[in-house]
């Protein structure tokens, strides 16, 4: 291997994605310690990727989700043809993502088969699910031989939190640490409504914890700060509302200082558990076969596993998202305190 090595990383849209991606970026530098890796990602993303020392430098993504301008993306590649880059990996399985590393001319350009994209991935992988059931094991066998087996066991995605930033962070909301254990809620999940526990449950987890002495946060992004409002009248007000107030970068600083997380299957629970935080991981529609939460540190992932479950959906197409709604506030109560010796 070239110990010089210029690598670029085409990041997935998704927050996510980009966490359990740091899995493969660690195995990179792990092969390969002297090599550089950049990630080309949209904005929101780079926060994140601050808190990943693997990554060298962020380049920006000027495109939005979904969106193909063929002669902007030539533009961009173009850019970057005398960057070094030798080998570049295609996180995002679609046709447009692969256009960039092509314009830019870089050597080796690895990838699953994806959307007919044959001409412009030349490492191409073509996925056996069965042999690589995880989303994370995917990502990771980007980094080996085609036919080369994964090394057990893997490198977990491990985000990094500075005591400066974190001290930086902490005076811009005015917060000040008090000698109580810190419960973060993440009533947020980006997909639909069938990913997402009731506020009401999570106002019964708070109200819950408060009677027991402890600090109660609300994290999330602005789609989130409707069903915060919601735990917070019936928390009367109690609880440390950040929703729609930070970057992805302070959130990650703040979820650091956590005692425990309750999560829906969503960015942020994949952001605690890299931060190997004790996680209640709350699936419905979803499935943790896949995208399961990857940590070192005590969790409990609870789903009902009712027959009409995992459907995927964004909504309920049975109208009544028992999966969410039968999973009862006791039950996460009950999870908290078997993570939680304090508790």
């Amino acid at each position: 291997m070239n110990h010089n090595q210029k690598i670029l990383v085409i990041a997935p849209p998704w927050v996510g994605d980009m966490v359990m991606t740091q899995a493969l970026l660690r195995l990179l530098k792990k092969q390969n310690p002297d090599c550089s890796i950049d990630v080309f990602a949209i904005p929101m993303l780079h926060p994140l990727l601050q808190h990943m020392p693997e990554v060298d430098n962020c380049l920006i993504s000027p495109f939005k989700h979904g969106e193909l301008k063929l002669f902007e993306r030539f533009k961009v590649g173009k850019s970057l043809r005398n960057s070094g880059y030798i080998h570049a990996y295609l996180i995002p399985n679609s046709f447009k993502s692969a256009l960039i590393p092509f314009f830019a001319k870089i050597p080796v350009r690895t990838g699953w088969r994806g959307e007919q994209r044959y001409f412009l991935v030349n490492d191409m992988r073509i996925l056996c699910k069965e042999k690589l059931p995880l989303m994370v094991e995917r990502l990771v066998a980007l980094g080996y031989g085609a036919n080369e087996a994964l090394s057990k066991p893997m490198l977990l995605p491990q985000l990094q939190v500075s005591a400066e930033q974190l001290n930086l962070v902490l005076d811009k909301f005015k917060i000040s640490l008090l000698k109580k254990p810190i419960l973060v809620l993440c009533p947020g999940a980006e997909y639909g409504p069938a990913k997402r526990w009731p506020p009401t449950y999570f106002a019964e987890v708070a109200n819950a914890k408060k009677n027991e002495g402890w600090e109660i946060w609300i994290l999330g992004g602005p789609k989130d700060q409707a069903a915060a409002r919601e735990i917070q009248e019936q928390c009367h007000n109690t609880c440390i509302d950040l929703t729609g107030k930070t970057d992805m970068g302070e959130v990650v600083d703040l979820l650091s200082l956590a005692t425990a997380v309750v999560a829906n299957d969503s960015g942020l629970m994949h952001v605690a558990a890299a931060l190997h935080k004790p996680l209640i991981a709350i699936y419905g529609s979803s499935s943790s076969a896949y995208t399961p939460p990857l940590s070192n540190s005590p969790l409990r992932i609870l789903s009902l596993n009712l027959s009409c479950s995992p459907c995927f959906e964004r909504e309920c197409p049975l109208e009544h998202t028992k999966c969410l709604n039968d999973l009862k506030p006791d039950l996460v109560l009950k999870s908290i305190a078997a993570i939680v010796p304090l508790s």
